[in-house]
């Protein structure tokens, strides 16, 4: 009967050990994913880029769309209403349509870099989700191994106390006879 306790007492601690084993391994295998989420390379602007934001934000507002919308109708209307010696940009407005096309060729390239660095931004953002569902898998694979150990062992151990049990039954029958 005591053979039997430290056989159990024994299974049960290296069954412990195995757990001990498993849950090691899931930190070491997290502390990359953690270290690359806690700790992610800050983002080093330069002057152009950081311009090509604030323009880029400014020129897909509202606030840049009436401004402009206004100035175009105090432009078109100055130049319509006032004397002929006092206005700057007569009836077919060709400065007006210089300045536009200017503002559209300068517009665009510098909503363009804005644009190219915020798809940086996201596909960050993407690797970071990645790693996420990473750990997650690697925490959902950590629990599935600890459940088929805890198992494995209950089973090895439902065995055994069969196997005693029968032994028991077999010395039952035997001293019957």
């Amino acid at each position: 009967m005591e053979k039997n306790k430290t056989d159990l007492l024994s299974a049960e601690t290296e069954q412990l050990k195995k757990l001990q084993d498993i849950v090691k391994k899931t930190i070491s295998d997290e502390n990359l994913i953690i270290e690359n989420l806690l700790h992610p390379p800050k983002e080093m602007l330069t002057k152009g880029q950081k311009i090509s934001d604030k323009v880029a934000r400014f020129g897909g507002s509202w606030a840049f769309i009436i401004s402009f919308f206004l100035l175009l109708v105090f432009w078109i209307t100055f130049n319509s209403i006032a004397p002929k010696g006092e206005d700057f940009d007569p009836y077919p407005f060709i400065l007006m349509n210089l300045i536009l096309s200017c503002i559209a060729a300068l517009q665009a390239p510098i909503i363009m870099m804005s644009q190219n660095r915020q798809e940086e931004k996201d596909r960050k953002r993407a690797e970071n989700d990645y790693l996420i569902n990473l750990k997650a898998e690697l925490e959902i694979r950590a629990l599935n191994q600890k459940i088929d150990l805890l198992l494995e062992e209950q089973i090895k151990v439902l065995f055994e106390s069969q196997a005693r049990q029968l032994e028991i039954l077999n010395s039952i029958e035997k001293k019957m006879k």
